[in-house]
């Protein structure tokens, strides 16, 4: 892959070749399987707008949010979605290093290997994770004909199929619960930004500054998605971690870590607010709820294996499960404290959104958006 000036510095292609040929292969089904599976997911994703809608009360009634679709991907299709909303996201920070690199002696030929070398990289990170992801709201990338997406957003809902039916057999739980009850998950953030016009491009935004703020020597970065890569591989020695930094605390500015905070704390609410919903609505429309909740929340807690507990920390997959938990106890709090309507302020503006310090002590929160304005 080319652009005006040399090489570009990831190859994006060479990382979707690379991710689908080391990804793990799915659980064994048959082709009447596979479809049977496909169409109930896209059964519980039509069905779970409704039970969503009515128990979030987000969206007026009478009004009808933008639509997005609902794409059932196998692991290489998750990982097409995601390298495409990586290259869109990406592309000011690496057109910087690019043009850095062109006043290098040999830079031109330094990109060309560069990019090759962190697309294989890039690759192996995404084949990790692919098989790993049940379902995602794909926000960022653009909408193209194998990948469908809203008109002017490109938002659409991945349902990841091998995951979720890998899953529900390792923790043998019902097949039909599981499923309606990872779409309500992923139904909420679909609602989060269906919902709330700007919370997309809030996110944009902040991410953008996030990048802006780098000013990282490129060998650096291909330094650092190669210190992943050997641990992926298992090739690492042991105690090298950077001192338990994931990727993206391992370099960073003060105002990076300033915007951040901002993003951990958006990052809490919706990924809180997704469990909330998902507990709350079960008990009405999935019967094994509980027994489903209790199993999954122990998967979260003890990883696969040495290796993967090793990657969560690497990758900061480790602080998207404090998310998790902070989140939905601060949603759970201040629900109880001033309804689902009184909570619903937080998507307001951006200036309702909670700090990563609220997130901690919701009782800030309510008093900041609520008694002091009421």
């Amino acid at each position: 892959m080319t652009s005006i000036g040399g090489a570009e510095m990831v190859d994006w292609n060479l990382a979707v070749a690379t991710a689908t040929r080391l990804v793990r292969p799915g659980p064994d089904v048959s082709r009447d399987e596979a479809r049977a599976v496909v169409a109930e997911l896209r059964r519980h994703a039509k069905a779970s707008e409704e039970h969503v809608r009515d128990f979030t009360r987000m969206i007026p009634d009478g009004h009808e949010p933008e639509d997005t679709p609902v794409l059932v991907v196998d692991r290489a299709g998750w990982v097409k979605a995601n390298v495409a909303g990586f290259r869109e996201l990406l592309k000011p920070l690496l057109d910087k290093m690019q043009e850095r690199r062109a006043g290098t002696p040999g830079g031109a030929v330094l990109g060309a290997v560069g990019g090759k070398v962190t697309g294989v990289e890039l690759g192996m990170l995404l084949s990790f994770l692919a098989s790993r992801v049940l379902g995602q709201y794909e926000t960022f990338a653009p909408a193209t004909r194998e990948l469908p997406g809203a008109p002017g957003s490109g938002g659409r809902l991945l349902l990841v199929a091998p995951n979720i039916v890998h899953v529900e057999r390792e923790l043998d739980v019902a097949p039909h619960d599981f499923r309606l009850w990872v779409c309500l998950h992923e139904e909420t953030h679909r609602t989060q930004f269906t919902a709330v016009p700007w919370l997309r491009d809030h996110l944009e935004g902040e991410i953008q500054s996030f990048l802006a703020e780098t000013d990282v020597d490129p060998m650096t970065v291909l330094e650092r998605l190669r210190e992943a890569a050997q641990s992926l591989a298992g090739g690492r020695p042991e105690g090298e971690d950077d001192e338990g930094r994931s990727l993206v605390e391992i370099v960073q500015t003060p105002a990076q870590r300033e915007i951040l905070g901002r993003l951990t704390a958006v990052m809490s609410l919706l990924e809180g607010h997704a469990d909330f919903v998902m507990d709350g609505v079960g008990p009405q429309v999935v019967p094994s709820v509980g027994e489903i909740r209790e199993k999954f929340q122990q998967r979260r807690a003890r990883g696969a294996s040495r290796l993967d507990v090793a990657l969560r920390k690497l990758l900061g997959l480790d602080a998207k499960l404090r998310q998790y938990r902070d989140g939905e106890r601060f949603v759970q709090a201040v629900v109880e404290e001033v309804g689902m309507d009184g909570f619903n302020r937080v998507w307001t503006s951006p200036n309702t959104l909670p700090t990563k310090a609220e997130i901690a002590k919701p009782a800030d929160w309510v008093a900041r958006v609520h008694r002091r304005t009421d």
